[in-house]
């Protein structure tokens, strides 16, 4: 048998029928989709949908509902919504909730937080599940071995409806990234010099598998950052073969297979790999020891370097990047030459499905813990879930954000879209770990430079974009 991907094996077994009589990339078929996860933002329209047809959710225990884009990550927590149009929104979704039999974790739930934060957590992320969601970032469990994609709202109405999707097969790319991290670089720094290589379509139409050493010694929330944000350079589906790391990562969380299940299926997960042989229709390398702390400089996540560098001359940029550039630095205020720990910041965010977990926290607290976050900087920390905030504080990190001036918060997507309390002011820069930089995405004429979360640490503390390696970690 020809040797096979693994995105292919996995589409493979959960096939239905083709829709078509091609096999390759390019063909239709009908898949069958193992579990879903639901936000109050990309439903509605779903729910709508199935009551205006009379129709109910065929499989209501393989959905699960999570408030996290439109709610407010005030510290005093009350569940109440200033704005009107959100609460209605936060309503509707309760209410399909209850009507269809999904489980709902609202505002006050205490398993609440950003929905791709929350399935991991849980443990309902398992190798060799077919996962979609009305988000794009579902290709974060790639990182346990799991195909997971972003679908439209007319797709989550006929998902919930039958359980399955009409989809077209991607082409597969390998990324193999060689070598060790440098001390001070990080799993955001990877993903984002990859973007940086290859483009903001350079992985369109194609499933992203990422192998090599620098892959493996990663932890798995290193790993869910890199999958969550290939999504910046056009993939669809990120993936990487699962280990013990992740099979020790499942184990023991609430909605995971008991410990005898669990003995059962690492055999057959560790089987989950890309065969020895297997095409790819597109390889990339990347040599991990090459790679410094990142910075975004533009208004898309391919528009960045390494914060000991410059902001481009556009000029100097391939042809087919020249006006971007040229609109980039037109929006986010800034001119050829400048180098990057020269620029001054306004606002300082860690949060986000990319970088809001637990050992982001951990990171990041290392840099503040003894430091304050200078006088003119507004510096904020939205946890990725309710269970991470505890865990958190369980470690004493929410004092070392305090301590260090920032705004210890509630979960949620906060300041990662302009979609909830949390927005920059027209023209306010901030240093944010997130996984977009799209204009008026943090808020309308707000300028957002990504990085890592220790990196926003970094800056916080300078006042500027920092190099994260000009400052020792304090002990924890």
């Amino acid at each position: 048998m020809q040797p096979r991907t693994l995105y292919d094996k996995i589409v493979d077994r959960h096939k239905i029928r083709a829709l078509d009589d091609r096999d390759g990339p390019g063909s239709q078929l009908l898949l069958y989709v193992d579990r879903t996860v639901l936000n109050e933002y990309t439903s509605p329209q779903a729910f709508t949908g199935l009551r205006d047809a009379g129709r109910d959710v065929w499989r209501p225990e393989a959905a699960l509902g999570v408030v996290d884009h439109v709610n407010s990550t005030a510290p005093d927590r009350s569940g109440a919504v200033a704005d009107a149009n959100a609460q209605r929104q936060i309503d509707y979704f309760a209410e399909n909730g209850r009507d269809f039999g999904i489980e709902m974790f609202d505002v006050l739930d205490p398993r609440q937080g950003i929905e791709h934060v929350v399935l991991p957590e849980l443990g309902w992320v398992l190798p060799g599940l077919v996962i979609a969601a009305g988000d794009s970032h579902t290709a974060t469990y790639g990182a346990f071995g799991a195909v997971g994609f972003g679908i439209g709202t007319s797709d989550i109405e006929h998902l919930l409806a039958t359980q399955t999707l009409t989809c077209t097969r991607l082409k597969t790319m390998r990324a193999t990234v060689v070598g060790d991290l440098p001390v001070g670089v990080t799993a955001k720094d990877l993903v984002m010099a990859l973007i940086r290589k290859i483009g903001a379509d350079g992985a369109a139409g194609h499933a992203l598998e990422f192998v090599g050493e620098a892959i493996d010694t990663l932890e798995v929330e290193g790993r869910m950052t890199i999958c969550n944000m290939s999504v910046e350079c056009g993939a669809r589906v990120a993936l990487m073969a699962p280990d013990d790391k992740v099979f020790d990562y499942i184990a023991g969380r609430p909605r995971a297979p008991s410990a005898e299940m669990l003995a059962r299926a690492r055999p057959v997960w560790k089987a989950l790999a890309s065969d020895p042989g297997a095409v790819f229709d597109r390889e990339v390398v990347l040599d991990a020891g090459e790679i410094a702390p990142m910075v975004s400089w533009g208004t898309s996540p391919d528009q960045s370097g390494a914060i000991d560098g410059a902001v481009p001359d556009p000029a100097s940029l391939p042809e087919d990047r020249r006006r971007d550039a040229a609109r980039a630095l037109a929006y986010m205020g800034l001119e050829p030459g400048v180098r990057f720990e020269e620029i001054a910041i306004d606002r300082a965010f860690i949060g986000s499905c990319t970088n809001a977990r637990l050992a982001d926290l951990r990171d990041a607290a290392a840099i503040l813990r003894g430091r304050r976050v200078a006088p003119d900087v507004r510096a904020m920390v939205s946890p990725g879930s309710s269970g991470v905030r505890r865990a958190a504080e369980a470690e004493g990190l929410d004092r070392v954000f305090i301590e260090a001036g920032f705004e210890w918060r509630q979960s949620g997507c906060s300041m990662c879209l302009a979609m909830n309390d949390d927005v920059l002011a027209p023209g306010e820069r901030c240093a944010s770990s997130t996984n977009r930089n799209f204009e008026g995405r943090q808020g309308s004429g707000g300028r957002t430079h990504l990085m890592s979360p220790a990196m926003v640490a970094a800056a916080a503390v300078a006042g500027r974009l920092a190099d994260v390696r000009t400052l020792a970690p304090r002990e924890m």
